[in-house]
């Protein structure tokens, strides 16, 4: 008996067409995201002072910017496990082998409820040890550790959201990933000035409401994103003993994913190497990286919406062994990731004071904070490059040169540099341009990287697919 089957869009629609439709609710999602992170900081600097202490917003952003390390670290694992799902689940997908694909979905949630584990002990057990390892303050360790316990504690909305996002984004179901995130922040940006300041009865938590506020976020977000997941992704079966852990396919899911995962976590160490060497000059510098940090996410994020289509597109087709669609499938997300980097760099070059104005902000951090983003917005065209070319190496099944990338971009030259520049008598106006420079090494790598890629695993990938499908057929005839 025939059976009907339906061609998965990721192998038919046009390359340009098909980025333009995944990615725009991509941007969208990851735009809503960086919105999201954001709405935290800019309510919490509009703090108003108490108990004898003024500029109380400057120590709650503190507060929060030394919180980044291990919010980052929670994303590097939740992402990186769902980049080796989402490569491995589109490239079973594209051999139409849909148990496989299960298996794989499967143990991506298994593997997110494990995640989920480490951070409740962190958050139970770790954080004030991790706030005195940055700073002395007593006023910003007791903040930091009030708002990062919460959102450590109760992170299984944020890990959990981050595998079934990848789930949806894997099928092509980018409008449904989206509107899960949309919800999200929706409900975050509500609760956040009815939590922080203490609107419709509720008392006034300040930080620790913006941390209330964030997780709700997250759990709401998870319980769309499920809802989509099994209700939408027939492809996959939900059945629960697909979550029963399988060594192979773990092993395989972290192949790919722990190279992004580690890829995510420099970040992390990034951060906290900055927030250390920003804290040894001043700790409004540490204030200033935490809001342009904020800002400049609405550009990376819009970048990265672009790399989540990318990597399913490469990944579906390059399982296809479809040489023309993969190679179509980098060029356009170069294309079009390099046309949002340029206009955001031209959006805050010219925006830059009124953008950092949002914020009530002392004079000194706002100041710093604007010559920020003069400063780093120059590499941001190389780092959309570093972006396509790591979410390429991500789809090829080849996470380890994304790492490479990410070390150049985010450590070896950022940290050392930094430093160097720290030593120096006007470090404050200097020490920013680490970024660029930094993304510029990282181009170079990348990009020498990814020409062996193409010459080497994409070139004649068609004709292995036909000299594939001549000796089956041969073997059937033979039979």
């Amino acid at each position: 008996m025939e059976k009907n089957v339906t061609q998965n869009k990721m192998g038919v629609i046009p390359i340009k067409k098909l980025m333009f439709s995944m990615g725009l609710p991509m941007i969208l999602s990851m735009v809503v995201q960086a919105f999201y992170n954001i709405v935290d900081s800019y309510f919490v600097s509009n703090m108003q002072d108490a108990s004898g202490i003024s500029n109380i917003g400057d120590y709650a952003i503190n507060a929060l910017t030394l919180s980044f390390p291990i919010q980052i670290l929670i994303i590097a694992i939740g992402v990186g496990t769902g980049v080796g799902v989402n490569a491995l689940l589109s490239h079973s997908l594209g051999e139409s082998d849909h148990k496989k694909a299960s298996s794989i979905a499967g143990n991506g949630i298994f593997l997110g409820i494990c995640t989920y584990i480490v951070f409740l002990i962190f958050g139970i057990f770790g954080v004030e040890a991790f706030f005195k390892a940055q700073t002395s303050d007593p006023i910003i360790i007791q903040m930091g550790v009030d708002y990062l316990s919460i959102c450590s504690v109760l992170s299984f909305g944020a890990i959990g959201f981050m595998i079934f996002e990848k789930l949806l984004q894997s099928t092509g179901r980018t409008m449904a990933s989206t509107i899960a995130q949309l919800a999200g922040a929706l409900v975050n940006i509500i609760l956040d000035p009815i939590l922080i300041f203490g609107f419709l009865g509720f008392p006034a938590m300040g930080v620790t409401g913006a941390a209330i506020a964030t997780v709700a976020g997250q759990i709401c977000s998870l319980l769309l994103g499920m809802l989509f997941h099994y209700r939408h992704n027939l492809e996959i079966d939900g059945s629960l003993h697909y979550i029963k852990p399988i060594p192979a396919i773990i092993k395989a899911i972290y192949k790919i994913g722990a190279p992004a995962i580690l890829m995510q976590a420099l970040m992390s160490i990034m951060a906290y190497g900055i927030n250390i060497i920003f804290g040894m000059i001043s700790v409004s510098l540490v204030t200033a990286f935490g809001i342009y940090y904020k800002i400049q996410q609405f550009v990376f994020f819009a970048a990265f919406g672009i790399n989540n289509a990318l990597i399913p597109i490469v990944a579906f087709n390059y399982g296809k062994k479809d040489e023309k669609r993969v190679r179509d499938g980098i060029k356009f997300g170069l294309i079009y990731t390099l046309f949002l980097m340029v206009f955001g760099t031209i959006l805050l070059q010219m925006f830059a004071t009124p953008i950092c104005s949002i914020f009530s902000l002392s004079q000194e951090v706002l100041d710093l904070c604007i010559q920020a983003i003069r400063i780093v917005t120059l590499g941001f065209i190389f780092a959309g490059a570093n972006i396509v070319f790591q979410g390429t190496f991500q789809a090829l099944g080849n996470g380890l040169n994304s790492l490479w990338v990410s070390l150049i971009r985010l450590i070896v030259v950022t940290l050392p540099l930094a430093y160097a520049f720290s030593l120096l008598p006007n470090a404050e106006n200097i020490i920013w341009l680490c970024f660029p420079i930094a993304e510029a090494f990282g181009f170079l790598v990348g990009f020498f990287i990814l020409r062996y890629e193409l010459k080497n695993k994409i070139s004649g990938l068609s004709n292995f697919k036909i000299h594939n499908t001549i000796d089956t057929e041969k073997v059937i005839n033979e039979v």
